[in-house]
């Protein structure tokens, strides 16, 4: 019997694959359980939709994603700090700071988990901060710490 698997089901499939299980199998485990469907014309076109549905709302993600990185590419973000003789900052810039300043000079809202950094910014200096709001999707912030 052919159904539609609505969670994943170990040995058989993930959720939303169609699956060949035995008909006992089927009737007495699975589909009293929730765990699937049966996959008749009405139950695919059904899982059809949402496969497309969920198809466009990644679409949606990966073009505001490459948006928001063309945006981010050209920013030089300026940010001041007090600081020591030694050129060293007291303390760091977080990205918690960042992320506010971006939204205060440029209206850009971005999460802080976004933003990786290869280095702990702990002097003054330019730095480059690489943004990832997608999966494979980076752009490059330019971070430009003064002394006030």
């Amino acid at each position: 019997m052919k159904v539609i698997l609505l969670q994943d089901v170990k040995g058989h499939g993930k959720k939303g694959d169609v699956v060949n299980a035995s008909d006992g199998y089927a009737r007495n485990f699975l589909l009293p359980r929730k765990l699937a469907v049966e996959a008749n014309n009405e139950n695919m076109n059904h899982l059809e939709g949402q496969k497309a549905s969920q198809q466009h709302k990644v679409d949606v993600q990966i073009a505001e994603a490459k948006e928001l990185c063309e945006k981010i590419n050209g920013i030089t973000l300026e940010l001041t700090a007090k600081g020591g003789t030694s050129g060293k900052i007291f303390g760091s810039i977080s990205t918690k700071e960042i992320v506010k300043e971006l939204e205060k000079k440029h209206g850009i809202k971005l999460d802080k988990k976004k933003l990786c950094s290869d280095e702990d910014i702990k002097s003054f200096g330019t730095y480059n901060i690489t943004v990832k709001p997608y999966k494979d999707i980076t752009g490059v912030l330019k971070v430009k710490v003064t002394e006030e």
